[in-house]
C-alpha cells in the first residue's frame, strides 16, 4: 500500500505547492482547447493549427509543473525493490547522495543549457514553422528552465530535510520522513 503524500513543510515547498495547485487548472483549459478543435473540425470542417499546437504547449507545461508537484510531495518514482529492505537511516543516506550528486547537478545542467535557447528564441522572434502556427515560441521554451528551476528549489529543500535527519536534530513530527509501517521510535 502506498504512503500518503506528505504535506509540504518549508516555505519554498508551500510556495511551489501553491504554484502547482494554481497551474493544475491548465488541464481544464487543455480539455476546452481539445473540444474546440474537435468541434471546429467535425462540425464546421475547419482545422486550426494554432489549436493543435496550443494543445502540445499546454501538455508540456502541465507535465513539467506536475513533475514539480511530485518533487514537492516526494511522490516521484523510486526503485522500491532496493529501498524496501533498507532502514530509514540508509534510505536517508541514499536520498542525500542521490539528490546531491545526481539530481541537483542534472537539474542545474538543464537550466544552464535551456536559458540560452530561450534567449535565442526571444531575440530572433522565433515562431512556429507551420503556417498559422503560434508566435512567441520562447514562452514555451522558457517553461523548461523555469520548471527545472522550481525542481532545483524543491531538491534543495529536500536535501536540507534529509541532512537535518542525518546530521542534526530530528525534524518536528515530519510524517513524511517515516515509511509506512514504521513507528515514531524507529
Amino acid at each position: 500500500m502506498a504512503a500518503e503524500p506528505r504535506a509540504p513543510a518549508t516555505g519554498i515547498e508551500k510556495a511551489l505547492d501553491r504554484l502547482v495547485g494554481l497551474t493544475s487548472w491548465i488541464w481544464l483549459v487543455l480539455v476546452g482547447v481539445i473540444l474546440a478543435g474537435v468541434i471546429l473540425r467535425v462540425v464546421f470542417d475547419v482545422g486550426r493549427i494554432e489549436l493543435e499546437e496550443l494543445q502540445w504547449h499546454l501538455y508540456a507545461v502541465g507535465f513539467l509543473v506536475g513533475i514539480v508537484g511530485c518533487a514537492v510531495h516526494d511522490r516521484h518514482v523510486r526503485v522500491d525493490v532496493f529501498r524496501e529492505g533498507m532502514s530509514a537511516r540508509r534510505r536517508d543516506w541514499v536520498d542525500f547522495y542521490g539528490l546531491l550528486l545526481f539530481q541537483l547537478p542534472f537539474f542545474v545542467l538543464i537550466v544552464w543549457s535551456g536559458i540560452p535557447l530561450v534567449l535565442d528564441s526571444f531575440a530572433t522572434g522565433e515562431r512556429s514553422g507551420s503556417a498559422g502556427g503560434l508566435p512567441f515560441r520562447w514562452i514555451l521554451k522558457a517553461a523548461l528552465p523555469l520548471a527545472f528551476g522550481c525542481l532545483i528549489a524543491a531538491t534543495v529543500a529536500r536535501i536540507r530535510k534529509v541532512a537535518r535527519r542525518l546530521f542534526g536534530a530530528p525534524e518536528r513530527d515530519d510524517p513524511g520522513s517515516r515509511q509506512p509501517g514504521e513507528s515514531e521510535s524507529a
